[in-house]
Parts: structure tokens; C-alpha cells; sequence
């Protein structure tokens, strides 16, 4: 897959006990941006952070936190981003959402596109 140099970065703060149903939100928003094709999506775990409550969670051993910050990238092209949006609109209660403009330097290559 290739992408253009103009592209979206999706942002999607969330704590990590969120769940969609019995799965993890964060699980169920991964397989649903791999499932409608998107370029890709990485979940980022924070060893602390705070939110709309204003409740910190935090790592710290003495207050172990069962739910820790958890934020989801995707970057892919302004019309995939905004499909996948509303595709979880509804699953996207409690969490923040940010998009930025972004220009992609690289997106790297497969072993077939290398070997070849």
C-alpha cells in the first residue's frame, strides 16, 4: 500500500478498562481499522495520565491502576479516517478524539516489495 504525502493523523485517548461489549475498546477499535483497510494503527500505553474526570491513573506499584491511559494512532488518508469515524462513532462515549494534518516522510516497504 502506498500513501500520498498529505495525510490525517486520528488520535483516540481512551483508558485502558473501556470495553465494547466483552473486548477491550481499544482491541475492538484496532480490528475494526484493520478490517476497513486502514494504513495502520499503534496503541501507545501510558504509565499515567488523567482525563474529562480529572482522576489520575497511574503505574506507581503502591497504586497500581487497572485503568491506564491508552492512546490509538491511525494514519491514513482524510477519507478512510473519516469512514472508520463514523463507523465507531457510536463506540466513542468516553474518550478523546484529535486529528492533525500530517505529511508522511516514509511508509516503509514489505519483504516481497524489498526482495524484489
Amino acid at each position: 500500500m502506498t500513501l500520498p504525502n498529505a495525510a490525517l493523523l486520528l488520535r483516540i485517548y481512551l483508558g485502558e478498562g473501556e470495553r465494547a461489549g466483552n473486548s477491550p475498546l481499544f482491541e475492538t477499535l484496532v480490528m475494526k481499522a484493520r478490517e476497513m483497510g486502514l494504513a495502520g494503527a499503534t496503541v501507545l500505553r501510558g504509565p499515567m495520565g488523567f482525563g474529562h474526570s480529572g482522576r489520575m491513573h497511574t503505574a506507581k506499584i503502591l497504586d497500581l491502576s487497572s485503568n491506564l491511559p491508552l492512546v490509538i494512532e491511525i494514519v491514513d488518508v482524510r477519507s478512510r479516517i473519516e469512514a472508520f469515524l463514523e463507523a465507531v462513532q457510536h463506540l466513542l462515549v468516553s474518550t478523546l478524539v484529535t486529528i492533525e494534518k500530517v505529511r508522511i516522510v516514509q511508509y516503509g516497504k514489505t519483504k516481497h516489495e524489498i526482495e524484489a
